[in-house]
């Protein structure tokens, strides 16, 4: 016999969240599996247009799983099944045809830098000229603007011919980020991109994130529980492959959450 308590508090919580504004991305019964060992079970979550919306929870949550399907990565590993439905600006990923152009549409910034063997410059250029912009004053718009954003132009203006690849670990992430944001995508997916970059760099990053806001969606995966508490308009709490629970932040760390096991990680008692 099939549940129904269970579809049906799931149903509410859809209803819930696209009732408080536009929806960017709609999950309905999204699962994960990875050569038949589940990673996500039964996910169901909105994420709204111009938020940030935070994702928590430990190792092993599901979280990057999440990420993977939202973006297609799932073709790069044949062991990985999705099931469910997400819709993106009204569409369903599952069913286009044309993955390139839906990740165009999508930016992601991994844990780790991944540094093209390019100039700092053309880092950055790279998905402009894909998309025909040859033109280099063009060009210098977008790059000094998507470094600018990502708080490393003051740090690289004067040697954008350098190699991407010299550049400092936590500058190096920074150059990742401004890529990302070249592609002028409507989603950008942020999976734990603090952890190569220092303190106060990471507050800088934090504070250009509530200005990009106004521009696009962001999903922010964090271990770290106060920077979502920082930057998120909502947050999702993962633990072994469920969402537990959604809500505003603030609400998840004042107390009124509805499980017990948001309480406790949100409090540190394990993590």
């Amino acid at each position: 016999m099939v549940d129904m308590s269970i579809n049906l508090a799931a149903a509410d919580m859809m209803m819930a969240s696209l009732a408080q504004g536009p929806v960017k991305l709609g999950v309905t019964d999204l699962n994960i599996s990875y050569g038949g060992i589940p990673a996500l079970r039964d996910v169901n979550l909105t994420v709204k247009e111009h938020e940030i919306f935070s994702i928590i929870g430990p190792a092993n949550a599901g979280k990057t799983s999440f990420l993977k399907a939202l973006n297609r990565m799932d073709t790069f590993n044949t062991n990985m099944k999705v099931a469910g439905e997400i819709l993106f600006n009204g569409l369903n990923v599952r069913n286009l045809k044309n993955i390139y152009a839906l990740r165009s549409r999508i930016g992601v910034v991994f844990p780790l830098p991944v540094g093209l063997p390019l100039t700092i410059y053309e880092n950055v250029a790279l998905s402009p000229r894909l998309r025909g912009i040859n033109k280099t004053s063009d060009l210098d718009v977008i790059v000094e603007r998507c470094l600018t954003r990502a708080a490393l132009w003051d740090e690289v203006k004067d040697r954008l011919d350098s190699l991407g690849s010299l550049l400092s670990g936590g500058q190096q992430q920074r150059l990742t980020i401004a890529r990302a944001l070249s592609q002028e995508p409507d989603l950008l997916m942020l999976d734990e991109f603090s952890i190569a970059v220092d303190p106060v760099t990471t507050m800088r990053i934090e504070n250009v994130l509530k200005e990009l806001k106004q521009d696009m969606t962001i999903i922010l995966v964090t271990n770290l529980v106060q920077q979502a508490r920082r930057l998120a308009d909502r947050t999702a709490f993962f633990l072994e492959g469920e969402c537990v629970e959604v809500g505003k932040t603030e609400d998840l760390f004042t107390g009124a959450v509805k499980d017990q096991r948001t309480r406790d990680y949100v409090e540190g008692k394990f993590g």
